[in-house]
């Protein structure tokens, strides 16, 4: 069976068209091949680790889509998880050489109260996208 995994993946090529024309093919050097059956699930096996490289913020992860949720009973201390999670996240993706898709990143802010107490909760909510 690793021999199998090992031919499937090694000695992929690539190409990139755009506007009817198509670059030569280059040879790629570590790849989940787009487009096929495996390629899903050979990604989430890759990418699954993700979720241990920090142990504050949750991390969700769905195919290319990753989502980091850190809450903190203030704006600040849920701004301050953040801010610390983020450089770990990004040591991942280049120990694991994924590409982050800065335009493609952003973050929602939520607020949660109780009634009864009057207490808020605040989350960061980062979606990733690799790119």
């Amino acid at each position: 069976m690793l021999y199998w995994f090992r031919d499937y993946l090694s000695n992929r090529q690539q190409y990139v068209t755009f506007a009817d024309i198509s670059s030569d093919y280059g040879k790629t050097t570590c790849d989940v091949p787009q487009g096929s059956v495996l390629g899903p699930l050979l990604f989430l096996l890759y990418d699954n680790d993700i979720q241990n490289c920090s142990l504050e913020p949750c991390v969700k992860l769905f195919a290319d889509d990753t989502n980091v949720f850190v809450h903190g009973k203030s704006l600040q201390e849920a701004a301050a998880k953040a801010n610390k999670s983020l450089p770990v996240l990004s040591n991942w993706f280049l120990a694991n050489k994924v590409s982050l898709s800065v335009d493609k990143t952003s973050y929602c802010i939520s607020e949660k109260g109780d009634d009864k107490k009057h207490d808020v909760t605040y989350s960061y909510v980062i979606r990733i996208l690799k790119g």
